[in-house]
């Protein structure tokens, strides 16, 4: 449909960002203005308490307006990407964007040169500082991983190619590699990267089979290639690791969320534990598909058929409702405003970005993206997106400007517990095939979010040991190690054979070092939060609002324990694991296996 074509009603309202276009430019101009004097903070920033509380606060006023300029600008052009006026919006609000933050870049700089009793003299002096006092601590836990102003000069200097290898596997895997063309139906069918995703679940074995065998073909055929980048992007790591006095690579990438790399061995060991139960899901699916032997190619056709029951989206948003009613009264009140108030853009038009999202600026409510296409999907993506509204909209409800934005670590927490409640209300109110393929829904986001995303962070780790210790990471070396750990993770019933055991080479998580294990424990939170809420037990809901109300006031690990999930003393992947074995269970007995 054209944009205009669609009732009001479904389309959310920028306007309580700006009034107008014209609002946006003033407040544009404003910043123009106020961007120079900024600099002018740096020689008084640390003469006194007062004058760092009067620095700070004009500079998130700064940050904020830029925030709120960029945001409107976008989600406009996000309404129609042809539309030339917010694509001029969006450019001229990100180059403020970077002048501002260049303005503004002395800080973390200047107060890391202060002794760390000073700091803590100006936080106990000026009642003004209580909204920074996290963020200042969290700069004096670094200072011992800050160079001096020489050498973190010439680091500086090093950013425009650190990120080289990632770049150069982005234009590789995307831009210049050609993946053939299979056989469906009798037709030459090009394979492309969401092509090859959509063919692995196609009903058709030979289908999958070519699919995955002429898929990894290229890869195989550019495997040097892509050993030396995937070595280089490993190397960079340990190099920045060795220069800032970390351990290894793996500490220096949790130590931005203060998470001990115990925890990381902690997960991959539990893990490891649990396997049996995948072992079991392997074997489950190979006597589902009446198969003799099972292979990689044959884990992504879904076990049962999708219903064909269509969801409005006012079906969609009535289902949420109904699942998260354990959530209680005023968090049900939040959705209906989020679908009355214009929080919500519901259908795909003409330019619309594809996908969905929730966003906002701090000090507005939140929004959200949606491209409803009336299929069970399409109902988790409501439940997903409101819950990273709601997450935002307690934050900053709760929280000042400072501490309201949340790290990657805890943001798909809210996201997920949402999905599971909407999970468990769907197993507890239906039956037959719907019940079916839902179990399988939940069971595959058990095998891809924890599981898979381990074994990755495992190859991770490995491929950094490697290099830390001296030894070459080549193709063979690389393909070598995950060629064992898919024979692990999958077990005997698998046949895992060579082709992918090239499987690292395609992965581009693994040029962000060390992420991907935050969606395992994201995931074993969310697992133990929602069954909880579900389940009515005591303090649960409560301890979990809290958590929504706490944004980014202290580091991940503190955040998920006001909500009751310890990673460090207790075992919510363990738990998680357990649910794991429990819905493979109700699995088996609902499919008669």
């Amino acid at each position: 449909m054209k944009r205009s074509e669609i009732d009001g009603k479904y389309k959310w309202n920028l306007g309580d960002i700006y009034e107008s276009n014209e609002v946006w430019e003033a407040d544009f101009k404003k910043l123009q203005e106020i961007m120079p004097t900024l600099g002018d903070l740096k020689d008084g920033l640390t003469k006194s308490a007062g004058s760092l509380a009067d620095a700070l606060t004009r500079l998130d006023e700064a940050s904020l307006l830029c925030e709120r300029l960029f945001v409107y600008a976008r989600m406009n052009r996000d309404e129609d990407n042809a539309n030339s006026l917010y694509q001029g919006m969006t450019d001229r609000a990100m180059s403020l964007y970077v002048a501002v933050s260049g303005e503004a870049s002395f800080v973390a700089p200047t107060l890391l040169k202060e002794k760390s009793s000073t700091l803590e003299g100006f936080l106990k002096d000026e009642p003004r500082l209580a909204d920074y006092a996290f963020m200042i601590r969290n700069l004096i836990r670094r200072k011992k991983h800050v160079l001096g102003e020489s050498e973190e000069k010439i680091l500086s200097m090093s950013a425009d190619f650190a990120s080289g290898a990632r770049d150069i596997f982005t234009m590789l895997n995307n831009v210049d590699m050609k993946f053939g063309t299979i056989s469906k139906d009798g037709e030459d069918v090009q394979l492309t990267h969401a092509k090859y995703i959509e063919l692995m679940q196609d009903k058709d074995r030979d289908v999958r089979k070519d699919t995955y065998d002429t898929f990894y073909k290229t890869f195989e055929q550019n495997i040097n290639t892509i050993a030396t980048t995937y070595s280089t992007s490993v190397k960079k790591d340990v190099y920045y690791a060795k220069v800032r006095g970390y351990d290894n690579a793996l500490g220096k990438a949790l130590f931005a969320d203060n998470v001990p790399t115990a925890l990381y061995d902690k997960l991959i060991d539990v893990v490891h534990d649990s396997l049996p139960i995948m072992h079991d899901y392997v074997d489950v699916r190979k006597k589902i598909l009446g198969l003799d032997e099972i292979a990689m190619y044959d884990v992504y056709t879904p076990l049962v058929e999708d219903t064909d029951d269509k969801y409005s989206y006012e079906q969609a948003i009535d289902m949420c409702i109904e699942a998260l009613a354990p959530m209680g009264d005023e968090y049900i009140a939040l959705l209906n405003r989020a679908k009355d108030e214009g929080w919500i853009d519901v259908f795909e038009s003409e330019g619309k970005t594809s996908g969905a999202y929730s966003w906002g600026p701090y000090g507005t409510h939140p929004y959200v993206l949606l491209n409803h296409r009336e299929d069970l999907n399409s109902v988790y993506t409501v439940a997903h997106e409101l819950g990273h509204a709601l997450h935002s909209y307690y934050s900053e409800e709760n929280q000042p400007y400072p501490t309201a934005g949340y790290t990657i670590f805890v943001a798909e927490v809210a996201s997920t517990v949402n999905e599971i409640l909407l999970t468990m209300h769907l197993l507890g109110t239906t039956d037959g095939n719907l019940k079916k393929y839902v179990l399988n829904h939940y069971l595959d986001q058990f095998r891809t979010t924890v599981l898979r995303q381990t074994m990755f962070a495992e190859f991770e780790k490995i491929a950094h040991a490697m290099c830390e210790s001296g030894e070459p990471l080549t193709q063979q070396t690389l393909s070598q190690k995950y060629g064992e750990l898919n024979k692990l993770y999958y077990g005997d019933v698998m046949q895992t054979g060579d082709t992918i055991s090239l499987e690292w080479a395609r992965i581009p998580h693994f040029y962000n070092a060390f992420y991907v294990y935050k969606y395992a424990t994201g995931f074993s939170a969310a697992v133990m939060i929602a069954t909880g809420i579900y389940q009515g037990k005591e303090g649960v809901l409560e301890a979990y609002k809290e958590f929504l109300k706490s944004g980014g006031s202290d580091y991940p690990l503190g955040l998920l324990k006001k909500a009751g999930v310890d990673f460090i003393d207790g075992d919510p992947v363990g738990n998680c694991m357990q649910v794991f074995g429990e819905v493979l269970g109700e699995f088996k007995k609902v499919m008669g296996v």
